[in-house]
């Protein structure tokens, strides 16, 4: 691990042209981690961008992360770009469309660095940093951002808290080194109550209505997950109208307070038959096997997958991969 952190610091460290990808729907460790050290290498001198495959615009909760304007349309990122990093991407496919730019660039003679915390993450470019024991893509970046060296701003280090305070479930996870972090980056002008209300806590009315309709329909499964039980429901094209997709992604973790399930699911209807679906687990059931098992990944107690086909079969062959 500290050779690789060595090998990708000097390769920062030379760059002068950087494009950072952040997996597609990015939540606040993909895209803080990638707008973080982007600002770093600005700081440096290097041009630096931001991007992910999808959606078109930048989810609400984290259009704060990007105050200088890093960020660019996925149909503005280099076809090849010299230095190519990609960030909290647990495969390949998380890309999305810009997995493309992965072999383009290696076959131009560019390097593409792969910064991520996920547990089985292939190696797929030419330089890693990847521990699967940080608890944020986020830690691993502030290690990069020590190594350049570039000093924490107000700007580097929001985007690094955001990573950390929301992969940790608000600090759920912590270890006692996550809050020696937290401490530093807060030290470094982080506002933690304007960040995790932004982040976490600023919703539009529509989002009320949609929570309701997806608790209405949630149902409690006792005799699922080895007799664990077993809270799911279904998020509907319908119920996002007006909203963004992102905007689902609290209802799995309400469910997940259901005192007689060990395991949440959430399946969010993308377009008719298709379905993003979320687990979650309380502690005892390694959701992300049950991922793997239907084409998808994550961490033990927190993973996703897709699908094609009724919510019905969905649900059927989730209770089979939890067996």
């Amino acid at each position: 691990m500290g050779t690789d952190l060595a090998a990708a610091a000097d390769l920062l460290r030379s760059a002068t042209d950087v494009t950072l990808l952040a997996h597609v729907n990015p939540d606040a460790d993909a895209l803080g981690s990638a707008v973080a050290l982007g600002l770093a290498l600005r700081a440096r001198g290097a041009t630096a961008r931001v991007s992910f495959g999808s959606p078109a615009e930048v989810p609400r909760p984290l259009r704060g992360l990007d105050p200088a304007g890093l960020i660019v349309p996925a149909a503005e990122v280099p076809a090849a770009p010299p230095l190519l990093v990609a960030l909290d991407c647990g495969g390949l496919n998380r890309l999305g469309a810009l997995a493309d730019r992965v072999s383009a660039t290696i076959a131009a003679g560019g390097r593409v660095l792969v910064v991520d915390h996920h547990v089985g993450t292939p190696r797929f470019g030419t330089h890693h940093v990847i521990d699967e024991t940080a608890l944020a893509t986020a830690v691993l970046v502030l290690d990069l951002i020590d190594a350049l060296p570039v000093p924490l701003d107000p700007a580097i280090a929001k985007c690094l808290y955001a990573g950390l305070v929301t992969d940790t479930g608000s600090f759920r996870r912590a270890t006692p080194e996550t809050h020696r972090i937290a401490a530093r980056l807060l030290s470094a002008g982080v506002d933690p109550t304007a960040l995790t209300r932004e982040l976490m806590d600023t919703n539009p009315f529509a989002w009320l209505r949609m929570v309701a309709a997806a608790l209405a329909r949630a149902e409690l499964v006792p005799d699922a997950a080895g007799g664990l039980g077993l809270v799911q429901t279904v998020v509907y094209a319908a119920d996002l109208e007006g909203l963004s997709p992102q905007d689902a992604d609290a209802v799995v973790d309400l469910l997940r307070t259901t005192a007689e399930a060990e395991v949440a699911v959430v399946a969010k209807e993308t377009a008719p038959g298709h379905w993003s679906v979320s687990l979650r687990a309380v502690g005892a059931v390694d959701v992300r096997a049950a991922a793997m098992r239907l084409g998808g990944g994550g961490h033990r107690l927190a993973a996703g997958f897709t699908a094609v086909g009724s919510a019905e079969d969905v649900l059927v062959s989730i209770k089979n991969a939890l067996r």
